[in-house]
């Protein structure tokens, strides 16, 4: 009923562990392919050993977080004894990558390569150092570079561009990356960046002041976002933003997801989640008298 083809990547259900949430090391994301995700994704891996920023990083706000964590990172030189120990997870494994220039995105992507993730993320919602802290996600011309450039390294491997939503028509975005050479779009990247305030202390409460909202205020915007994207191409999906329970996922497969991305969820509803998700998705879909996933991907649109 669940099952999902995402680029070749087989997957009992269409959940996928969004990148940077409980992904930090190889053991939890084992454990969350065991309580039932349909493929995880790593943090994010960079050109060179990167601490992040200092605490506190990670937030509850009213309707959903806020988090300014740095995108910490080892370094792709020091990745091999992660991706060895992922060899053994019982879900397909995506690797997100990002750099502050193209040549850096490619160098990160020919390190990797050689561990055969399942599929690759490049996390284009980096500001790019060679064009005045522009990210590269807000441009069709820019995001197809970093593509073009990734795609020629990758040989097989898939790829997948994290779009952003601060691009003005981010359907254009998608379209320009695949036409470089993308296999399947990810979208969205957390929204922001936002602020909270603390009141009483006078002073913003993150460490680093701005931060990316995430949470199920955002969802009717990534809604709105892979619904355009649909519209645009004809590679495959990974919809998220706002994903809490089963209902959301049937929505955002309707607006055009063939997989699911979940991740501030797993806050609200612990590692839990994905199987909580997939069993009510199952729930509605029975009612309904849908058969199999894929019967109501798109199904949004006239």
């Amino acid at each position: 009923m669940l099952e999902t083809d995402f680029c070749g990547l087989k997957m009992k259900n269409p959940t996928v562990l969004a990148s940077g949430v409980m992904g930090c090391n190889a053991a939890l994301l084992k454990r969350v392919a065991r309580e039932g995700a349909g493929a995880v994704t790593m943090k994010s891996i960079g050109p060179k050993e990167k601490e992040g920023h200092k605490n506190p990083t990670v937030l509850e706000w009213e309707h959903g977080l806020i988090n300014a964590v740095g995108l910490p990172t080892a370094g792709y030189k020091n990745a091999e004894k992660e991706f060895k120990e992922l060899e053994k997870c019982k879900s397909p494994v995506i690797a997100s990558i990002y750099g502050s220039s193209i040549e850096e995105f490619t160098e990160v992507a020919e390190g990797i390569i050689g561990f055969e993730p399942a599929m690759i993320e490049i996390n284009i919602s980096c500001p790019n150092t060679k064009r005045e802290g522009q990210i590269f996600g807000t441009s069709p011309e820019v995001a197809a570079e970093v593509v073009k450039a990734v795609a020629e390294v990758c040989g097989k491997i898939p790829i997948m561009p994290k779009l952003t939503p601060q691009a003005n028509n981010i359907a254009a975005v998608a379209a320009a990356c695949e036409q470089a050479g993308a296999n399947a779009i990810c979208a969205i990247n957390t929204l922001g960046p936002g602020m909270v305030i603390d009141a009483d202390a006078r002073k913003p409460v993150l460490a680093n002041k701005f931060g990316g909202v995430s949470g199920p205020a955002i969802k009717p915007i990534a809604l709105r976002c892979v619904y355009q994207i649909y519209e645009a191409v004809s590679v495959p999906i990974l919809g998220l933003g706002g994903i809490s329970n089963g209902r959301d996922a049937i929505e955002m497969a309707m607006a055009g997801a063939t997989a699911i991305g979940v991740g501030s969820a797993t806050f609200y509803r612990g590692i839990e989640a994905f199987k909580l998700i997939s069993d009510e998705m199952k729930t509605w879909m029975k009612e309904q008298g849908v058969k199999s996933i894929k019967e109501i991907v798109g199904a949004a649109h006239d």
